[in-house]
């Protein structure tokens, strides 16, 4: 029985989200914290330095979603943070698990659909091979750096993740201010695809993935039905009751961002979540205005 959980990277939208869903579960939340701990419940930690594993030690569940963020131009600086924040951050926790005295029955780790790189109308699931690239390499390395968990027999979970949506930021954040503006409109030729998951039910599989004992490895954690970025951005516009008739040409995309632009903006891909669909999670919200609409139509 799980019920004490130690949580990184509160701070983000899915963290936002996250901890006051297990707190009214009942769960006793203690979160690891960069700078300076300001009160009960919350661990110091330097993800570029090792832990000391009697810090982490006695915790029935570990869910770490602390990583820098990847908008903006990827500088040679820009991508050491990317890739060590989550390589270095995650395999410095994963070793103080494993040598934890009272380890945690589950690790529940971070990743992202970035792990298969732009693969176009290609159907992918966690069987899938990695792409090429950058993202795909830092995803690849980011999940292995949990193995010393799950060498050391803690069920080990990375949560390949798609394009959360919160009204709280993230993507859809960023994306609100011009759509409402009747701005907005499709990026490039908007034939990418966007595997995205309403943030209800991001939390909502993350509590699944604690208590199904079956799910380990890989879990593609995207609602069952992908959106090209066309259908995506008439779908955002049509709940604003807005048009969306300003389409951003690739080539400024690239101008504006360069290679994250590219990669991220410019490139998707197509994913199903083959594991919680066979491990029986009820996503909440499957298709995109469903969700677009709870959202913004309050």
């Amino acid at each position: 029985m799980i019920s004490r959980i130690l949580v990184s990277g509160v701070s983000g939208p899915i963290g936002a989200a996250l901890l006051p869903s297990l707190k009214t579960r009942g769960y006793e939340v203690a979160r690891l914290v960069r700078g300076v701990a300001a009160g009960d419940g919350q661990i110091l930690w330097d993800p570029a330095k090792p832990i000391a594993h009697e810090a982490v030690s006695g915790f029935d569940a570990v869910i770490h979603l602390a990583g820098e963020g990847i908008v903006g131009r990827w500088t040679a600086e820009k991508k050491l943070k990317i890739r060590d924040s989550r390589v270095v951050g995650t395999g410095n926790l994963a070793h103080a698990l494993a040598q934890a005295k009272d380890k945690p029955q589950v690790f529940i780790c971070s990743s992202a659909i970035g792990f298969y790189g732009n693969r176009g109308f290609e159907v992918l699931n966690e069987e899938s091979a990695p792409g090429q690239g950058f993202l795909p390499d830092v995803c690849r390395r980011w999940e292995e750096a949990t193995q010393p968990a799950a060498e050391a027999g803690i069920r080990t979970v990375q949560m390949r993740t798609g394009v959360v949506l919160s009204p709280a930021g993230g993507a859809l954040g960023k994306m609100l201010t011009p759509f409402k503006m009747g701005v907005g409109g499709k990026i490039g030729n908007g034939r990418q695809w966007m595997s995205w998951i309403d943030v209800q039910d991001m939390v909502g599989a993350i509590h699944h993935i604690l208590k199904t004992d079956l799910l380990h490895g890989p879990v593609n954690l995207v609602a069952p039905k992908p959106v090209t970025n066309a259908e995506f951005t008439q779908t955002l516009a049509s709940v604003l009751s807005r048009p969306a008739i300003f389409p951003v040409p690739a080539f400024v995309v690239k101008l504006a961002f360069g290679e994250m632009g590219e990669t991220v903006l410019l490139g998707g891909q197509r994913v199903e979540p083959a594991q919680l669909v066979a491990s029986g999670y009820p996503f909440r919200f499957s298709e995109l205005r469903g969700s677009l609409e709870n959202m913004l139509r309050r």
